[in-house]
């Protein structure tokens, strides 16, 4: 926000430099007397509408630039430890699956699920701690996929997170002691918008190599989806 504001204000003052008033040079003198010749308009008081519906579009950019920053969420780049240590104290179902997140999760207004930075943040973590190589980009290898509108745990928020934690039967490993609680519930948040029936506007965009499904901030309709084990359910995928 305040590199924005920076940059306003630059733009302004580069604008007011470009109009202002220059002096005309002197009317040169012809044996001994003053050429009279009529006086030059006013540049000063000159009207240049065109310039200044150019300077006011422009400060305008800035502006919808500077409230869309505002809108996706300045970063933060780790959380409080107080926060942290809240993260892990929520409560799952006897089956493991779904639950109830910690009361942290709601003061803070859910910022996992709808944060820019952190849902980018997100997909990193995807590729650093080699999910594709279960997973793929989304499609499932010798992992599940997230893209049949099957979630075997459940796809609430708290059961991605827990199985990130602790791990899952059948080959998912847990991640407590290589991932901060932090890290963990940012993983998770990007992990839901790959599966996705509808995309919120912050999750990341595509990725540079070459992927075989849309990008997260567009969210394939289900008709796009690989059907699961009991063909394509909807009533259990993703709805951010």
């Amino acid at each position: 926000m305040a590199a924005t504001l920076f940059c306003v204000a630059a733009a302004a003052a580069a604008i007011g430099w470009a109009l202002r008033p220059r002096q005309d040079r002197a009317y040169p003198a012809v044996l001994g007397a003053v050429v009279q010749l009529p006086p030059p308009p006013d540049r000063a008081t000159e009207k240049k509408p065109g310039i200044w519906f150019a300077s006011a579009a422009i400060l305008c950019v800035f502006a919808i630039g500077a409230v869309i920053g505002w809108a996706r969420h300045p970063r933060q780049y780790r959380a409080d430890p107080p926060v942290t240590s809240a993260l892990d104290q929520f409560r799952l179902m006897p089956d493991k699956i779904g639950g109830t997140p910690p009361d942290v999760y709601f003061a803070l207004d859910k910022p996992y699920e709808s944060t820019a930075y952190d849902l980018s943040q997100g997909k990193r973590l995807y590729s650093w701690f080699g999910c594709p190589i279960c997973h793929g980009d989304g499609r499932g290898g010798t992992g599940p996929s997230f893209l049949d509108g099957w979630w075997l745990y459940g796809s609430e928020m708290v059961s991605v997170v827990a199985s990130i934690r602790d791990g899952r039967p059948h080959g998912m490993p847990s991640f407590a002691n290589k991932m901060t609680s932090d890290q963990i519930w940012q993983l998770a948040g990007y992990v839901r918008t790959i599966g996705a029936y509808s995309a919120p506007y912050t999750a990341p965009s595509r990725n540079d190599d070459k992927h075989t499904r849309p990008a997260e901030n567009r969210a394939p309709a289900a008709s796009h989806f690989e059907e699961g084990p009991a063909g394509v359910r909807s009533d259990r995928g993703v709805r951010p």
